[in-house]
């Protein structure tokens, strides 16, 4: 009888690491494969701090303003426009046709975007703090305005935002996400904030969770706040009842945790030196890193758009990076009469091929499948024939 292994991955050529099913059970690799495939503009070219994407575009906090990136190629972003701001810009949110800047001591600065190769500001609101974060619902802007706490700004007219109410934390204010009538506050020591803004003009504070780290930033999915906690990693904070906020996970990241942004049922961490990090967050009271990629410099913010990773990195600048979940072959297979039968995990739609080797050196097709998902089954009537064989699954 042959000795039948089976593999899963991207390649050898890529950096693969092999997935060996055996008579033991399964061991499997990172479930998500990081690759980089772009990135703008590069080392001591400017740095970047946070980034938004909308559509085609990625919208970059550079510090110096704003950088308006086409990234409708990946693998060649391509800078169409910037607007220089009178601050250290360090956050941006973009709805509709405007960006909206975390604009340091110059504050709220609303920029109109609809011809990204020509952003002009159209109007600015000068906070009484400084302005380290910005998220935008409906027709006001949440400003983290550090030691000024959360500040609430009507945009319905971009010419001419106003304050329309604020509320002082505890402790400075770093990053600011919002959700229905809440709005959650990454107040460092003070950990996560959360503030009822459903009368806009008197937000009050219902709840807080005192993290154990440092809260730089926050996301917030469902039930869940996920806070970037610097050099406590990942924390996962149960918000359903908003009054009483309780910590049910998180993961320790081996960097310092700045940026979080969260699709599906992972969390991708900026994590400082460490680059980007995959978090698995399916099961929240037991978060498990499953991808990642050094960014080479130092990540400070991440947006998630379709199936890629945008990270502002404070030294190289914007890196894009394509996420997929890896395949993998699931412990049910047998060695038959006529052939080996094994079954494909896919996780995710995709093209897949699978290959076969006596040698682990030379690959051949074995079969293609085109726009799948789920668990596929694989034959090969060949391996009976053989003293042994290899399989990989490649995502094409």
């Amino acid at each position: 009888m042959p000795a039948v292994f089976c593999c899963a991955g991207q390649g050898l050529a890529m950096g693969l690491t092999l997935v060996f099913l055996t008579f033991c059970g399964v061991i499997r690799g990172d479930e998500v494969r990081v690759e980089l495939v772009g990135q703008w503009p590069g080392w001591q070219r400017g740095p970047a701090y946070r980034v938004a994407v909308s559509g085609n575009y990625a919208y970059v906090a550079d510090g110096a303003g704003l950088v308006v990136i086409d990234v409708s190629n990946p693998a060649n972003p391509q800078r169409v426009g910037g607007y220089y701001t009178s601050g250290p810009a360090s956050c941006v949110a973009v709805s509709g046709n405007y960006a909206y800047v975390a604009d340091g001591y110059e504050g709220l600065q609303v920029i109109f975007v609809r011809n990204p190769a020509n952003p002009r500001r159209v109007g600015g609101y000068d906070t009484s703090g400084s302005a380290c974060g910005v998220a935008v619902s409906g027709n006001y802007a949440y400003v983290a305005d550090y030691n000024a706490g959360l500040v609430v700004i009507d945009v319905r007219n971009p010419a001419n935002p106003r304050r329309v109410g604020g509320y002082k934390t505890s402790e400075d204010a770093l990053g600011v996400a919002v959700s229905g009538n809440y709005a959650y506050v990454a107040g460092q020591y003070e950990g996560l904030v959360v503030i009822d803004v459903s009368n806009p003009a008197n937000p009050r504070r219902v709840g807080r969770y005192e993290t154990s780290g440092y809260a730089e930033g926050v996301a917030v999915s469902g039930n869940y706040a996920y806070v970037a906690e610097d050099w406590a990693g990942l924390q996962v904070i149960d918000v359903s009842n908003p009054a009483n906020p309780q910590r049910v996970g998180g993961y320790d990241t081996s960097g310092y945790a700045y940026g979080v942004a969260v699709s599906g049922n992972y969390a991708y961490v900026a994590d400082g030196g460490a680059g980007l990090v995959v978090i698995d967050v399916s099961d929240p009271a037991n978060p498990q890193r499953v991808g990642g990629c050094d960014t080479s410099g130092y990540a400070r913010g991440v947006a998630v758009s379709g199936n890629y990773a945008y990270v502002a990195d404070a030294y190289w600048g914007l890196q894009i990076f394509r996420v997929y979940l890896c395949p993998y072959f699931d412990s049910q297979m047998q060695l038959r009469d006529d052939g080996f039968e094994a079954w494909l995990q896919t996780r995710a739609p995709g093209n897949y091929r699978v290959e076969v080797s006596a040698d682990l050196q030379n690959w051949q097709t074995l079969m293609r499948l085109t726009n799948v998902t789920g668990r596929v089954r694989i034959f090969d009537p060949y391996a009976t024939n053989a003293t042994q064989r290899f399989y990989r699954a490649v995502v094409e």
